[in-house]
């Protein structure tokens, strides 16, 4: 059994570097490449590796759905592009009706999705990824739920190849999705896994004002190189 200290992170900073060690630097810079930043918990991390590999990147937005009757049990989770991932073991253990999830599905894409698409992409929806390989990253996988959402999407979105890269993952979890993905990197595969957090010493929510900020000073955030024409070109190149 390995001991938990051999399984902690200090920080993003380091669960991110650990990362750029076990990923094919070399294969990325010969194809064309995009990151995926899964969640905006991980845009810190995701930023880091982005400077690190000259990368640019995006965020796919999601949000998790949860029991009526439990609000901290995640039952389903729906993704910008409106894939639904539900975990039907908990639905039916709860009797809960799909009705109530998709109906909470259309109203987290309102309320939360939509807002983040207008504060973080300025409105933008993300583009098709045809002839595009992907990596999707995150700081941690839990339940694969959020993972799973992001992949349905960039599936549909015609991505070429889809690589899944986290510091951390049950192996049950890294079992479901290797099947779904062309790849997977992680730094930790853990059997006895107990949530993300456990696994960072020093571990805080970002605000939304250090989010804007991360993005606004990267030159690797593709949405708002965009917006300045060619300097995108100047950077990535």
């Amino acid at each position: 059994m390995v001991a938990r200290e051999n399984l902690m992170f200090e920080n993003q900073a380091e669960a991110a570097q650990k990362l750029i060690e076990i990923l094919p630097v070399n294969d990325f810079k010969k194809d064309d490449y995009i990151i995926i930043c899964s969640s905006l918990d991980a845009v810190g991390l995701v930023d880091i590796i982005a400077r690190n590999l000259k990368i640019g990147y995006e965020i796919l937005f999601s949000e998790q759905i949860y029991a009526p009757n439990n609000p901290e049990c995640a039952i389903a989770c729906v993704s910008e592009t409106q894939e639904i991932v539900i975990i039907e073991e908990l639905v039916k253990s709860f009797g809960i009706n799909l009705d109530y999830i998709y109906g909470q599905s259309n109203r987290k894409y309102e309320e939360k999705i939509l807002k983040n698409i207008y504060k973080y992409r300025k409105g933008e929806l993300l583009q098709n990824f045809e002839n595009r390989n992907v990596i999707l990253i995150d700081e941690g996988c839990e339940s694969g739920m959020t993972a799973l959402a992001c992949i349905k999407s960039l599936t549909n979105l015609n991505a070429k190849t889809i690589i899944y890269a986290t510091p951390l993952i049950p192996n049950s979890v890294a079992k479901n999705l290797g099947v779904l993905v062309d790849e997977i990197f992680c730094v930790h595969n853990i059997s006895n896994f107990v949530s993300v957090d456990f696994y960072y010493r020093e571990k805080t929510q970002t605000k939304a004002e250090t989010i804007v900020q991360i993005l606004e000073e990267s030159p690797y955030y593709l949405p708002l190189q965009k917006k300045e024409g060619d300097k995108t070109n100047a950077v990535l190149s």
